[in-house]
């Protein structure tokens, strides 16, 4: 059955449709490109976005001794969720992480019954809430070799009423 006139059917059928797939790709280049590189074309509608000039997307550093003093505890709760799984706010009670009661202002390496990695007491002597806020913001790139895994809190707000929150735990 398998004879040459079929072959021939065959070998036409795929070389019809490839020319129909060139011939719809070459019809839509014509028709969507934009330009077509023949001659200067303007715009038909222009949306105002402001100003050329303006900042892209850089908003102003705000202070963070302002931050914090505008810190809202409930949201630094919500924001401790995250901490939650490896922390525990009981004074000595320890789990993967030390104990975080009073740890604003505590010396750093301090908690009873906790083992250390060491990589800390090279950085800092006591948890200021700035200290806290450069570790919080990335942990491994403030402390090498720290044993802790969490990637950090980027946004500085979320790290203000997170301290604000651990600050107001300890009475």
């Amino acid at each position: 059955m398998l004879d040459t006139m079929t072959m021939t059917k065959v070998l036409g059928g795929f070389c019809g449709a490839l020319l129909i797939f060139l011939l719809g790709k070459w019809g839509a280049e014509t028709i969507y490109h934009v330009g077509g590189g023949h001659g200067d074309h303007t715009q038909a509608y222009v949306i105002d976005t402001g100003s050329d000039d303006a900042a892209s997307g850089d908003a102003p550093e705000v202070d963070f001794d302002t931050l914090l003093a505008s810190a809202d505890v409930a949201k630094g709760e919500k924001v401790f969720g995250k901490c939650r799984a490896c922390h525990k706010l009981e004074d000595g009670a320890n789990a993967t992480g030390p104990y975080l009661y009073g740890v604003v202002g505590r010396a750093v390496d301090t908690a009873a019954g906790y083992t250390y990695s060491g990589a800390l007491e090279k950085v800092v002597d006591t948890w200021t809430p700035e200290n806290l806020s450069h570790f919080l913001e990335s942990p491994r790139g403030f402390a090498p070799g720290t044993a802790m895994s969490f990637n950090g809190l980027p946004k500085a707000e979320d790290r203000a009423n997170l301290i604000a929150y651990l600050d107001s735990t300890d009475d």
